[in-house]
C-alpha cells in the first residue's frame, strides 16, 4: 500500500512541478508560481477541491492533493513525497515521537460525521447512545427491532436486516467516529476502542467517505457513518443523533460549530466529539493540516518553503474560511485562527523563520 501511495504521489508531484514558473492569475498578471502537492483525508476533500483551486486562480499556485485518507497523509508527510498531509486524527504524542522531524498540526475547519442510512419512506430517524452502541456493534441487527421503535414513536420500520457500512482504509473520520464511541460507551471504548483503523465486530468496508457514500445508497437497510458534505450532496438519508444535554440534533453550520465553543490548546490538538454544549451536534470535529516544522529538508528550497507556509496561513485567512459554509463545513472560530497563526510562525528553514 505504501508503495503505491508513493508512486501515485511521485507521479502527481512530476505532473505539478511540469507545470511550475510564470503562471497568469484571474486578472492577467504573471506570477512565479510553485507547485504544491498534498495528500490525505478524504473528509474536507469537497472545501479543499473548492479553496484549492480558488489560490491557484488567485496566485498561480498550482495544488495537487490526492484523496487517500488520514492514514495515507500521515504516511505520505512521513516519506516526505508531499509538501504537508491532511488528516482528521491529530497525531498523538507516540506518533509524533516516530516521525523523522518534528510535526506541527493547524486545523482548517470544522465538519461532522454523521450517522446515514438507507430506508426508502423513513424521513426520520432518532438514534440514543444505546442504540446507535448495539446497532454498530451488532447486537441490533433488524431494523424493526423493539428498541429501534420504541425510540421512533410512531415510525413504521421494516423487517429488513441492518447493513453496517465502515471504513476500510486508515481513517480520520473513523476515528472521529469512535472517540465519539469511546466517550459515551465504556464497553466500546473496552472492547473496540479508538483509532483510524479497527477491529469490526460486524459489518462491511467501503474505501473513503466517497465509497461509503455510494455502498450506503446501493445498499437498502445500509447504514454508516460519512463525513456530513458527502451526505448532503448526495441527499442521503441522517440520523438525528442524541447529544451530552439528550437533545436529538441534526448536523448542521450552527450545531458543528456550537461544538467548537470550549477550549482549544495551544497546539490546537483536541478531540470536539460529545461537546457539552447543549446546541452542538456531537460527532463534530477539527481536520488537520500537518506539515514539518523544519522546512529545509529532501532538497526543498526556501521558495517551496515560502509557498507552502503562505498557501497554509491563507487557507485559515478570513477570504479562505468564508467559503467553507458553500460546501457545508463551519470556520474556524477566532481561537482556532490566532492559534494556528502564531503556530505557522514557528516554522522554520535552516532554523530561520519563513513568515514574519
Amino acid at each position: 500500500m505504501r508503495t503505491i501511495i508513493t508512486f501515485v504521489l511521485a507521479l502527481a508531484l512530476l505532473n505539478s512541478c511540469q507545470n511550475t514558473g510564470k503562471k497568469k492569475t484571474e486578472d492577467g498578471k504573471e506570477k512565479s508560481s510553485v507547485a504544491l502537492t498534498a495528500a490525505g483525508a478524504t473528509f474536507p476533500m469537497p472545501f479543499y477541491n473548492m479553496v484549492f483551486k480558488n489560490y491557484t486562480n488567485e496566485t498561480g499556485v498550482q495544488l495537487t492533493y490526492g484523496g487517500i485518507g488520514s492514514g495515507g497523509g500521515i504516511r505520505s508527510l512521513t516519506d516526505k513525497v508531499v509538501d504537508f498531509g491532511a488528516t482528521d486524527a491529530y497525531l498523538e504524542d507516540d506518533k509524533l515521537a516516530e516521525m523523522p522531524a518534528e510535526i506541527l498540526h493547524i486545523p482548517t475547519c470544522l465538519g461532522a460525521v454523521v450517522i446515514a442510512y438507507n430506508l426508502p419512506g423513513i424521513d426520520e430517524l432518532k438514534l440514543s447512545n444505546d442504540l446507535l452502541l448495539g446497532i454498530f456493534m451488532g447486537e441490533i441487527t433488524k431494523w424493526n427491532d423493539a428498541a429501534i421503535q420504541s425510540n421512533n414513536p410512531g415510525v413504521s420500520f421494516p423487517d429488513l436486516a441492518i447493513t453496517f457500512i465502515h471504513r476500510s482504509d486508515g481513517s480520520g473520520t473513523t476515528h472521529i467516529f469512535s472517540d465519539y464511541m469511546s466517550k459515551i460507551s465504556e464497553k466500546w471504548a473496552a472492547q473496540i476502542g479508538t483509532g483510524k483503523s479497527l477491529n469490526w465486530p460486524v459489518g462491511m468496508g467501503a474505501k473513503g467517505n466517497p465509497g461509503v457514500a455510494g455502498t450506503i445508497q446501493q445498499t437498502t437497510g445500509s447504514i454508516g457513518y460519512i463525513g456530513s458534505e458527502y451526505a448532503f450532496a448526495q441527499k442521503i438519508q441522517t440520523a438525528k443523533i442524541q447529544n451530552s444535554s439528550g437533545a436529538y440534533v441534526l448536523p448542521s453550520i450552527e450545531s458543528v460549530s456550537a461544538a467548537a465553543q470550549g477550549e482549544i490548546p495551544a497546539d490546537t490538538r483536541v478531540m470536539l466529539t460529545n461537546s457539552s454544549d447543549p446546541a452542538a451536534y456531537p460527532i463534530s470535529g477539527f481536520t488537520w493540516i500537518i506539515f514539518y516544522k523544519e522546512q529545509a529538508y529532501n532538497d526543498r528550497s526556501l521558495e517551496q518553503a515560502e509557498g507552502t507556509l503562505k498557501f497554509l496561513d491563507w487557507l485559515i485567512s478570513e477570504k479562505a474560511q468564508t467559503e467553507a459554509s458553500k460546501v457545508n463545513y463551519s470556520p474556524l472560530p477566532a481561537k482556532a485562527v490566532s492559534l494556528s497563526k502564531e503556530i505557522l510562525r514557528t516554522a522554520t528553514y535552516n532554523g530561520k523563520p519563513v513568515l514574519k
